[in-house]
């Protein structure tokens, strides 16, 4: 019908299955933490033994939004019974980073432009607006790194708009958490003055304009010389 949908299912399903979002990123040379899945308790504690004397990991929903259900393992005591997690243990590096109080960063992209940026500031290491993180605005120092690779993090994953989730370690340097291809933005729209809708309607109707100008260009009359008899 050549109707265009913002996301496409496909970056849709790259963005909610986060083991295809890592891979996505990872292919792309981005920086993301060590990140594995694994099939099984035992498995798991495979993995566990061998990373956490590099530091703690984080056991995530494969399938999740808004912080639901993470939880720092320290220890292999730590791991869920395999029935809590269906069988699957989707394991990362945690990024280590001081606090309290911790921060890290949601940039929001839209057709491959930063649109708007916010740090968000919570006594516990989970940010989330929801969970009581409290979003604040970014300093100019730190915007440009924080959008060159939030723009490359959607463009990864095919994502015509997307909260791309960053975080600094101690050592200064910036990972990738996450892409969502569908996120909330009421904490981001409290702390900047660019309209978040209106950007992405802007972006949208910009593309369909974009379409019909190319429809009625006319096209080049293309002569085909006869064969030779």
């Amino acid at each position: 019908l050549s109707v265009p949908v913002w996301n496409s299912a496909q970056a849709i399903e790259r963005c909610v299955d986060k083991s295809m979002t890592t891979f996505l990123l990872k292919n792309a040379g981005l920086p993301t933490p060590r990140t594995f899945a694994a099939e099984g308790l035992a498995v798991a504690e495979e993995v566990a033994a061998q990373e956490l004397p590099r530091g703690p990991l984080v056991l995530k929903p494969l399938f999740g939004a808004q912080g639901r259900g993470i939880k720092l393992i320290r220890t292999l005591s730590d791991l869920p019974a395999a029935e809590e997690v269906n069988s699957v243990y989707y394991l990362q590096q945690y990024v280590s980073r001081a606090g309290p109080p911790f921060r890290d960063f949601r940039v929001f992209v839209c057709a491959g432009e930063t649109v708007a940026m916010m740090s968000r500031i919570s006594d516990d290491w989970i940010t989330n607006v929801n969970r009581g993180g409290v979003p604040e605005q970014v300093s100019e120092h730190g915007k440009a790194e924080l959008a060159s690779l939030a723009v490359a993090a959607s463009a990864a994953v095919g994502a015509d708009f997307a909260g791309v989730d960053i975080v600094r370690a101690d050592d200064g340097n910036l990972f990738i958490l996450e892409v969502n291809s569908m996120p909330a933005w009421s904490g981001l729209q409290s702390v900047v003055a660019v309209n978040i809708a209106e950007a992405i309607a802007d972006a949208l109707l910009k593309l369909l304009a974009d379409r019909a100008e190319a429809a009625a260009a006319p096209r080049p009359y293309r002569f085909a010389a006869p064969a030779n008899s």
